[in-house]
């Protein structure tokens, strides 16, 4: 098993962590939007519809950019990181992206939140491999970061859906945010820096 086949009841049966939805950023504060974002995306999306690659690389890779340009470079973004943390668990695979506190250049330190790009535009269809990906954060971390919550986010580039994991508890935010409040997009993940810089 790897994290791409857990769905989400598999995870919570097999890796033991309970699901619940909270008010993940309760006090967000939008962002900014760089300037040179909002053109890229409407750019972005009419070339997003021919496959998920391109949903990819033109919608959710330049939201991570600005969310990196907006930390002032202290974020780091890993994409198609392998995370292999216990195989006999299904904590192994490739990652769409990992995010850490620091610069993108190896070795990958712990991550603070992981970035799941949801297959055929199911969001729902996602929540599971995010979920394993968490686990294997939080225990890959574990040397380092000790018990710090650990992020995650399932988009279609479209629509995003946090999540965190504080010790086996996954809380699933009430509120999915959509291109249309990119700011929205962009100050969950400021949170999700700034309380890593805390941590």
């Amino acid at each position: 098993m790897a994290f791409s086949e857990f769905t989400l009841d598999s995870a919570v049966r097999s890796l033991g962590v309970s699901v619940a939805e909270a008010d993940l950023f309760p006090d967000l504060t939008p962002v900014v939007v760089p300037a040179w974002l909002p053109d890229w995306l409407a750019r972005g999306t009419r070339l997003a519809l021919i496959s998920e690659k391109a949903r990819s690389e033109f919608i959710v890779v330049p939201i991570l950019l600005a969310a990196k340009e907006l930390s002032g470079g202290r974020l780091a973004i890993f994409s198609g990181q392998r995370l292999d943390v216990d195989s006999a668990r299904g904590l192994t695979g490739e990652c769409d992206f990992l995010l850490a506190l620091g610069p993108s250049v190896p070795p990958l330190r712990a991550p603070i939140a992981a970035v799941v790009e949801a297959k055929k535009n199911d969001v729902e269809g996602g929540l599971g491999q995010c979920v394993a990906q968490m686990v294997a954060a939080r225990e890959f971390n574990a040397a380092t970061r000790g018990p710090a919550p650990v992020y995650g986010c399932v988009t279609t580039g479209e629509a995003w859906q946090f999540l965190r994991l504080t010790g086996d508890a996954v809380e699933l935010d009430r509120r999915r945010f959509y291109l249309d409040n990119v700011a929205g997009v962009l100050g969950a993940i400021a949170a999700i820096v700034g309380a890593a810089g805390e941590a």
